[in-house]
């Protein structure tokens, strides 16, 4: 019995053995059969390398993708003596040899032993094609949705079958939607029959973009009569699909620039509305936060380089602190010897403006200063048609946090009810008991903090200079005169609003042209509604 078992136990292990030697003669001469091929790729002309190397592609051994990648770098080479073909490096005098199929090292060669095998653009656009369709069925995603791209922007007729196994093979479903648009465009250019490319016509139509476009328009041109409706109403339809969201891009842009203005803006409502204070100096207050985010990033990078992304959340209390200050000293020191007069106001504070810039380039210098954007204020993604940036969308939420944060603190706290009650009859709220003249310090002070957290905000998307508040204390006036001196809401309803209009007319009249369009808009509709959109009841009247 025993016997028996063991002879059962070695007729396996014989069988086995022999299926082993016969799989490794198989592969031995498959391993041949490649490297003859590859070796097949020098001393032909560029027609028959095309050929040889569609003819490696047809095998799907991924072995070869160095061997290609060489070949079109130009560093692919022949050994005089025996025709083998390797990958070489410069070696000093020599060239170092690298097996074409391995990667292993095979030594040194002077450089007179070997000829290179040349190559021109369609013998390129061959390895290419050839590349992407041997990565198709890469393990790693990132690796066959590069070779779906390539073989996108090269189609092929011969493409075609290794596009339909990695198409039923694909799980991703990002690569297999660039997969399905390869077949598309691969299917225009071959002589599949009319139905098919009609059916790849209406792929490429529901992917859109202007990549979608492209290939269109190039089929156009080589179309067959039965085919060029389709691709014809193809491009309308991707044309009119694009020319909405072009539409809805201006309005991204619009928002985000009102996002800017409403930081700028909202800090200025306050101060004009409870003080009646024309405050030329409040673009400078925007300055000198984002030079406060320079300095704070300056420090992280010299000492802490690991906080670097906490750099914002860092700056934005110091930036208050530093603009809140220098706000209260303005007002305590300058501003509450001349109210009631608003013409000396305006000439004080444009004084101030003056000296804080040439402060500013006294000590920093006169150019542009390097601001980072963290890690997670950088880059952008897509959403449709439309590309949003990471940094204006952040600035879009913080803008609106900030609007609320001001809004809980003049409805919700002692202090903005007094504020509140100086906007809308100061003698009656003196009457009251509240300090007006403390009331006016801490409403400039505020104003002034909020004025240094918004060039926090304009330090990621502007440049850092002594002029940067130059750049948006006109359209901040425009911001709080068109949405009503003094009332949050008209300052968020009239920042949006200008900042949509500004986009959609700058592509038609320019972006200098467009905000005197802009501004001659707001002084005709001021003619109609001279207090704003939303108009201020109480001390506003009663001035």
């Amino acid at each position: 019995m025993h016997a028996r078992l063991i002879h059962r136990f070695l007729q396996c292990l014989l069988v086995a053995f022999c299926v082993m030697v016969t799989m490794l003669a198989t592969d031995l001469r498959a391993a041949d059969d490649l490297r003859a091929m590859v070796n097949a790729l020098g001393g032909g002309n560029f027609q028959q390398s095309q050929k040889q190397v569609e003819a490696l592609a047809k095998t799907g051994d991924p072995k070869i993708v160095p061997a290609l990648e060489a070949l079109s770098e130009g560093d692919l080479y022949q050994r005089k003596t025996d025709g083998t073909v390797f990958i070489v490096k410069p070696a000093g005098s020599n060239f170092m040899l690298i097996d074409a199929l391995t990667g292993d090292t095979a030594g040194e060669e002077a450089k007179a032993a070997l000829e290179k095998i040349k190559v021109n653009n369609g013998l390129r656009r061959t390895i290419r094609a050839a590349l992407g369709g041997l990565t198709l069925m890469s393990p790693e995603t990132g690796v066959r949705l590069q070779a779906a791209n390539t073989i996108l922007r090269t189609p092929s007729a011969d493409a075609l079958d290794g596009l339909d196994a990695a198409i039923a093979a694909e799980t991703d479903g990002a690569v297999r939607a660039v997969l399905e648009k390869a077949r598309a465009a691969s299917v225009l250019v071959s002589d599949r029959p009319v139905d098919e490319k009609k059916a790849a016509v209406a792929t490429v139509v529901e992917t859109g973009g202007r990549d979608s476009l492209s290939l269109l328009s190039s089929a156009l041109a080589t179309a067959d009569e039965s085919l060029r409706p389709d691709i014809e109403a193809g491009i309308k339809q991707i044309e009119d699909r694009q020319a909405l969201w072009a539409a809805g891009q201006n309005i991204w842009y619009g928002l985000s620039l009102g996002s800017v203005l409403l930081l700028a803006a909202i800090g200025l409502a306050i101060t004009f509305g409870v003080m009646g204070i024309i405050n030329m100096a409040h673009g400078e207050m925007v300055m000198l936060g984002a030079y406060t985010t320079f300095v704070v990033q300056q420090i992280i990078r010299t000492s802490f380089p690991g906080l670097f992304d906490w750099s914002l959340a860092i700056a934005l209390p110091l930036a208050f602190l530093v603009t809140g200050v220098v706000g209260l000293a303005i007002e305590r020191g300058i501003i509450r010897f001349l109210y009631g007069r608003p013409l000396e106001t305006l000439l004080a504070t444009w004084g101030v403006s003056l000296i804080l810039q040439q402060a500013v380039r006294s000590i920093f210098g006169p150019t542009n200063q390097e601001v980072g954007n963290p890690s997670w204020m950088s880059g952008a993604f897509d959403l449709g048609g439309m590309t949003i940036t990471w940094n204006r969308m952040w600035i879009i939420v913080f803008s609106l946090a900030v609007f609320a944060f001001l809004l809980f603190l003049l409805k919700k706290t002692p202090m903005g009810l007094q504020m509140r009650a100086v906007t809308q009859n100061r003698r009656m709220a003196s009457s009251m008991g509240i300090k007006t003249p403390w009331v006016d310090a801490l409403t400039f002070a505020l104003g002034s903090g909020i004025a240094g957290i918004a060039g926090v905000a304009l330090s990621q998307i502007d440049n850092v200079s002594p002029n940067l508040g130059q750049g948006y204390i006109i359209d901040s006036f425009m911001v709080v005169v068109f949405g009503g001196v003094g009332n949050l809401w008209g300052t968020l309803v009239g920042a949006f609003t200008l900042g949509i209009l500004n986009k959609f007319l700058e592509p038609y009249a320019g972006a200098v042209l467009g905000k005197i369009l802009v501004l001659v808009l707001i002084i005709l509709f001021i003619q109609k509604r001279p207090r704003g959109l939303f108009a201020l009841k109480g001390r506003a009247v009663e001035a």
